[in-house]
């Protein structure tokens, strides 16, 4: 039983009062789908409008609901209520803070005591359906309450939680409002998992500094349990994607096709690809800046290459996020300006959504992908571009990313603030010579193959299954 912000559908009132669904987008729906799709479950979630409860949801999918492998079951939410969930507390404060950030926005009250009534709306939610057998999965920062909010219902069954996102070290976490509240929400969970090791250490140190009892390694007692009944544990499960889904996708006859028709477009120029959710914590203005020493310090570049940028619309309300917009756009204008003609852009800016058959034909022949996150708990762009790419591109990837750890031994991994070394990292991506670029992806494609989505699902439900138990 699945438990996220988000369904793996939206859904949006057309004039004419009738639903439209659209699958939702985001690293988190990557991963799950296809699992959810293979074992099935139920999966718990907010529809994307505050009008959609249960039933409106069930009207609007109608049959499609039926074929799914799996159940859905939605979290009614108001308006008011989750704008202050997932725009206030949610995106300006935790968001920020996860990331090394600090909060975006002054503290508010009602955001942190709609951000609890949500949790506890899921926990009502869940509560109803899951049998005392389940393993109940919550996923991610908006839901950290949840597992607290289970027990408070007297719910002693097994439910783990897994944080897609990092987890900051102390002094960074501090800059969270009731963050020893959040951490003590956590403790009430009997297993939590991390993208990385440095993520669980940050955790543990957290943990330690609340002063909870009998922390040992990586369990502890939660708070609400005497030591004897039961123990909670922490472990890192890196996150990745379903590798076949993506390399035979990009091998279908559509794909091929618009392949060939994006080679006929860049009329022999390199492609370096940008793929990029709008987000402060994804580097893309330290990344055109990369690209600018790029074309200063490599003059064989210039009309020779284009950096084609997708930014993804995503969370445009929160002020944070619009300025970040209007930063890309002017450094982009400038670069276009200072270097570019008639006959070449440097850089083709594209801020929309493509459709998947799109994205994986740039994938496909992208002759680099530039991944430069300033902080991020995996990014799954870098391995969807090695799982989908002709076997020849190469990822210059941030050493911030947790699919460093990965993919740091086939990548160029780079610092996003070391402008020079950027510059650097995408000068050598375009001189490598085939072999090793050839060498390098096949080494990465192994890598995202051999640790797939499914084995990230396996041995993370393995080790929930082993925890909860009474001790």
């Amino acid at each position: 039983m699945v438990a996220s912000n988000r369904l793996p559908v939206i859904l949006k009132r057309e004039a004419d009062a009738t639903w439209s669904v659209e699958p939702a987008a985001g690293g988190l729906v990557t991963a799950m789908e296809p699992a959810m799709r293979r074992r099935g479950g139920i999966w718990v979630g907010w529809s994307g409008s505050p009008e959609v409860g249960q039933r409106e949801l069930e009207r609007a999918l109608g049959s499609e609901l039926e074929e799914r492998p799996y159940e859905m079951r939605a979290v009614g939410v108001e308006e008011v209520v989750h704008r202050r969930f997932y725009e206030g507390f949610s995106n300006q404060v935790l968001w920020p803070v996860l990331h090394g950030f600090p909060p975006s926005s002054a503290t508010d009250s009602h955001d942190w005591e709609s951000y609890r009534d949500v949790n506890r709306r899921f926990a009502r939610v869940l509560a109803r359906v899951a049998g005392p057998t389940d393993l109940l999965w919550v996923h991610d920062y908006h839901l950290m309450l949840v597992a607290e909010e289970l027990r408070a219902l007297g719910m002693e069954g097994r439910i783990a939680f897994f944080l897609h996102t990092p987890f900051p070290r102390l002094p960074e976490l501090k800059k969270a409002p009731h963050h020893q509240a959040l951490v003590r929400g956590l403790l009430s969970y009997d297993l939590v998992g991390f993208q990385t090791p440095r993520h669980e250490s940050n955790f543990l140190e957290a943990v330690d500094a609340i002063g909870v009892r009998a922390v040992e390694g990586n369990r502890w007692a939660p708070p609400e349990a005497p030591p004897a009944r039961r123990r909670g544990r922490s472990g890192h499960f890196p996150i990745s994607i379903d590798f076949d889904e993506f390399a035979k996708g990009a091998e279908s006859p559509r794909v091929l096709d618009r392949s060939t028709r994006l080679l006929r477009e860049l009329d022999g120029r390199a492609l370096i690809l940008g793929v990029d959710r709008l987000d402060y914590t994804k580097g893309l203005p330290e990344k055109l800046h990369g690209f600018n020493r790029a074309l200063r310090r490599f003059p064989e570049l210039r009309g020779n290459v284009v950096l084609r940028q997708l930014v993804v619309p995503s969370r445009e309300a929160v002020p944070a996020y619009a300025e970040t917009k209007a930063r890309i756009e002017a450094l982009v204008s400038e670069i276009n300006r200072q270097w570019g003609g008639e006959a070449w852009t440097p850089v083709d800016y594209r801020y929309e959504r493509w459709e998947r058959e799109e994205l994986l034909a740039h994938y496909r022949i992208a002759d680099a992908a530039l991944v430069t996150p300033v902080n991020d708990g995996m990014n799954l762009v870098a391995k969807e571009f090695c799982a989908a790419n002709a076997g020849s591109g190469v990822l210059i990837l941030s050493a911030f990313a947790g699919a460093a750890g990965d993919l740091g031994h086939s990548a160029l991994l780079v610092d996003p603030g070391d402008g020079e070394g950027l510059a650097h990292a995408i000068g050598t991506a375009c001189a490598m010579p085939r072999a090793e670029r050839t060498s390098r992806m096949t080494t990465a494609r192994r890598s995202v193959r051999h640790r797939d989505v499914h084995r990230w699902v396996s041995g993370f439900l393995e080790a929930g299954g082993r925890v909860g138990a009474p001790q």
